[in-house]
């Protein structure tokens, strides 16, 4: 079989999965937020943080939810890392650096999981599963929370009330994330992932040294990774080592875990809003762009130039053998247009190109389909801005889901879009200008400018992912990517739940003959446009000088 038709036919069967999923688990989301029944576990946890989930609470106080957990969640993470080397199941690791510290725990309550370190040099036990593995479950929550929050500001009227943070955290934790997780752990342990709590075991002599390697509860914490678009590795080699990601089919399932929850969210939001259909046109947007970039990848990867590419059937360079260059490039895409993050080949090793399709899946907004809840909410504003253009172009009042978009909703979208690039720019022009930071860059010329470009635009829009040439683990990078990181995940939702607010104040507008038929092919065309007109306007220029050149030259 060759490597281009065996690549195709794994993106076959990815999307016949996800079709199978998309139903039953959309409309199950769609059930788990729209109950009023608690489990009793769930009881059990509110009482013990001291929450009524009963209560509904308006943006500010649903905003203060989100803020007040997400920064004692930084606070216990620091402090655990910190305190590692006289915690119990260290395996004789150290405390880790202020700075170090700071950027993982910021890392991992964003929903980054950007990592400056050697995870099985640096983490122990108790780190690794106390700490990372929790805020792997507890970031996803929250960006879903966020995202329900403002599906249900356009689908209430006449009230500000968004539901219960409390609640939404508890519930998107217990009855989503985790049943799937542990049963995608069985299945990657079935595969070949370990599973286990051993401490450092010595392999013997390798190229004339000692080589070493720790256990951990690698799939239980992989499954999780994926599931909630997480993407930070027990190991260094991330989703390319083989007690994380063995084989052929552990990598297509990753995959899988990586789109499904962001897929089936669009259909999670058409029952709540009580039109299927407008849905479906939300995902043809998102499955559009990811096929598109899908492909694109694919035909970069699979180009040849030359007779080394000839021979191994594509630009094998960075790229795990036992995943080729279809499993390779269809993993890539799909980490860099979620807020995932994981990495299963050496993203500087592609193609000039193909390094470029990654950034700018990046720079998109992470909305095709996007991270657990973030895809979606992010999806929802660039809705609302291709409805705005549409209403400018015809010279009526924009009208989506039947509330108007009006000069407070336009204001809130305008900023949302804004803040991610700027942060990007600006860290990246600092740290081009400043005499420090570009010593830490391995290449010179474009794809130096390539790496620390990538580094900011994975920070700030929270996927995680490195070009892996940049050495980022010094307190400059530490501490700024950790700003980007934090800025780049929380300034975003104070703009969508003051939005939601808005929305779920409004009384409903009556659909009209001259109505935006929002649910349509045209509408789903509209938005795809206006996603990559929108990237494009901003980030060109520096796409240009990174990737776009080094394509070009080579």
């Amino acid at each position: 079989m060759s490597p281009v038709l065996a690549g195709v036919l794994q993106l076959l069967a990815l999307v016949v999965a996800l079709g199978l999923a998309y139903r039953p688990l959309g409309d199950y989301m769609a059930g788990v937020y729209s109950s009023k029944k608690h489990l009793r576990v769930e009881k059990w946890i509110y009482r013990a943080i001291g929450a009524n989930p009963d209560t509904e609470m308006r943006w500010p106080a649903y905003l203060r939810g989100v803020l007040a957990f997400s920064a004692v969640s930084v606070l216990f993470l620091y402090l655990l890392q910190r305190l590692q080397g006289s915690l119990p199941g260290s395996l004789g690791f150290s405390s880790i650096d202020p700075d170090q510290a700071f950027n993982t725990a910021a890392s991992f309550v964003a929903n980054t999981n950007w990592q400056s370190y050697y995870g099985e040099q640096a983490m122990g036990h108790v780190v690794q599963t106390g700490g990372l593995a929790v805020q792997n479950f507890v970031s996803a929550s929250v960006g879903i929370a966020v995202a329900v929050a403002l599906v249900r500001g356009f689908a209430r009227s006449r009230t500000g009330e968004l539901g219960n943070f409390w609640s939404d955290l508890v519930r998107g934790t217990i009855r989503i994330l985790l049943p799937i997780a542990v049963i995608a752990a069985l299945v990657l342990v079935a595969c070949g992932a370990i599973q286990n709590f051993s401490g450092i075991h010595g392999v013997g002599q390798f190229m004339g040294g000692s080589q070493q390697w720790n256990g951990g509860a690698v799939a239980s914490q992989e499954a999780i990774k994926e599931l909630g678009t997480n993407g930070g590795g027990y190991f260094n080699a991330n989703s390319a080592h083989p007690f994380e990601n063995p084989n052929g089919l552990s990598n297509l399932l990753e995959i899988f875990l990586i789109l499904v929850i962001p897929f089936a969210l669009t259909r999670t939001f058409g029952r709540m809003v009580g039109s299927l259909k407008q849905g479906y046109a939300i995902l043809a947007a998102m499955g559009i762009i990811w096929l598109g970039f899908t492909a694109l990848m694919m035909w970069t990867e699979f180009a040849h130039h030359g007779p080394a590419f000839d021979i191994a059937g594509g630009a094998m360079e960075g790229k795990e053998t036992r995943f080729g260059v279809g499993g390779s490039s269809i993993f890539a895409v799909a980490t860099t247009l979620t807020s995932t993050g994981a990495v299963n080949s050496f993203h500087s090793s592609f193609t000039g190109f193909g390094g470029g399709i990654t950034m700018l899946g990046m720079q998109l907004g992470e909305i095709a389909p996007g991270g657990t809840g973030s895809g979606l909410y992010g999806m929802l504003i660039m809705a609302i801005i291709a409805v705005f253009i549409a209403g400018l172009m015809v010279g009526r009042t924009p009208e989506y889901l039947g509330k108007k978009i009006g000069t407070r909703e336009i204001k809130l979208a305008a900023c949302y879009i804004l803040i991610t690039p700027a942060l990007v720019l600006c860290f990246t022009a600092a740290a081009m200008a400043l005499p420090t930071p570009v010593h830490s860059m391995t290449n010179s010329g474009a794809h130096g400018f390539s790496e620390i470009l990538y580094a900011y635009t994975s920070g700030a829009n929270n996927n995680g992912s490195a070009f892996a040439g940049l050495n980022a683990d010094t307190q400059w990078f530490n501490t700024t990517i950790g700003l980007a990181m934090l800025l780049g995940r929380f300034l975003p939702m104070v703009f969508v739940l003051a939005l939601a607010g808005s929305l779920a104040e409004q009384r409903p507008v009556p659909a009209t003959v001259g109505t935006l038929g929002t649910h349509k092919p045209l509408f789903s065309g509209l938005l795809v446009g206006t996603i990559m007109i929108v990237a494009g306007l901003t980030y060109f220029p520096a796409l240009a000088l990174g990737p776009l050149a080094e394509g070009l030259a080579s």
